[in-house]
């Protein structure tokens, strides 16, 4: 098979290498960095099992992430244009990153030695979870044979559909990040408090409080419950991803936590992909966040 386009997407997506490969999708990785100085690129160069490790071995160290550089895109970018196919490039969040920056200059870098080339850069106005489901309805139509047009097309429903639905193990990493103060991340611990948060059109909002993990976890899950009758979808209307942080039996227990719950309310039901949380999330919400991605499938649009 030889698609009408190539797909490449920013690192934070989270997307498994094996599922990338099978799906052809390219992937240029984020550099994360412990002391921040030097920076190793995640899945390259640092796998997340270490980066999980140091965070919870050194809980005082906040980790953090840089966007890619324009180098680096153009590296990916040169490796398809040499096969002369088109390229949609899908970047985080521009509210979270500056990776589209970085693409749209390495996109003006090729542009003089690949002028039949088209390179299309988007920002998918998400991360993690949702950026993989909004990536793979981008593939379930370049594979259905439809156009670059075509895909950049459904670009806006898609993202206008995206949701991240999660939780996080303790408030320290949002006060780290000036998301919440200090006095509640310290009160909200000691009450065991976790917060519901939702993503939509990049921005951040709150989405109520449950007291213990066990809670929380059923919380998100109402959360996914809600936001499909309220838009009149079913589950087979969407790709919906589940995604764990440090420990996969808790992404085990969301999966089942979550079929039961979607099997009262629309009948048997599959499971749900399970997918690790990689560090360009871990870095702001800690290492226990957990929750769902999703994007309605883009032909249920």
């Amino acid at each position: 098979m030889n698609p009408k386009f190539c797909i490449i997407s920013d690192g934070s997506c989270d997307i498994p290498g094996t599922l990338a490969r099978q799906h052809q999708i390219d992937i240029v990785h984020f550099p994360v960095s412990f002391d921040g100085i030097h920076y190793k690129k995640e899945g390259l160069e640092i796998e997340l099992s270490e980066l999980y490790r140091q965070m919870l071995e050194h809980p005082d160290v906040y980790p953090k992430t840089s966007a890619p550089s324009p180098e680096d895109f153009r590296r990916a970018f040169e490796k398809r244009a040499k096969e002369g196919r088109d390229i949609l490039c899908v970047c985080i969040s521009t509210k979270l990153s500056s990776s589209v920056q970085s693409a749209q200059i390495a996109r003006q870098m090729l542009a003089e030695n690949y002028p039949g080339v088209r390179i299309a850069v988007v920002d998918s106005l998400c991360c993690t979870l949702m950026q993989s489901a909004f990536v793979l309805e981008l593939c379930r139509m370049r594979d259905a044979g439809r156009s670059l047009d075509e895909a950049l097309t459904a670009v806006e429903p898609l993202r206008k559909s995206g949701r991240i639905l999660f939780t996080v193990g303790n408030l320290d990493y949002l006060q780290h990040g000036g998301r919440i103060g200090k006095v509640t991340s310290i009160a909200g611990n000691l009450l065991d408090l976790k917060p519901l948060i939702t993503l939509q059109d990049g921005e951040i909002h709150s989405s109520g409080i449950k007291r213990g993990r066990r809670k929380s976890l059923a919380g998100i899950v109402e959360l996914l419950v809600s936001y499909l009758k309220e838009t009149g979808r079913t589950p087979a209307d969407c790709d919906i991803l589940i995604g764990y942080g440090h420990d996969p039996a808790e992404g085990v227990l969301l999966q089942e936590m979550t079929k039961r719950r979607l099997e009262e309310e629309f009948g048997p039901q599959e499971a749900l992909p399970v997918f690790q949380i990689g560090a360009t999330i871990a870095v702001h919400a800690g290492p226990y966040s957990i929750g769902f991605g999703l994007v309605r499938r883009s032909d249920r649009l």
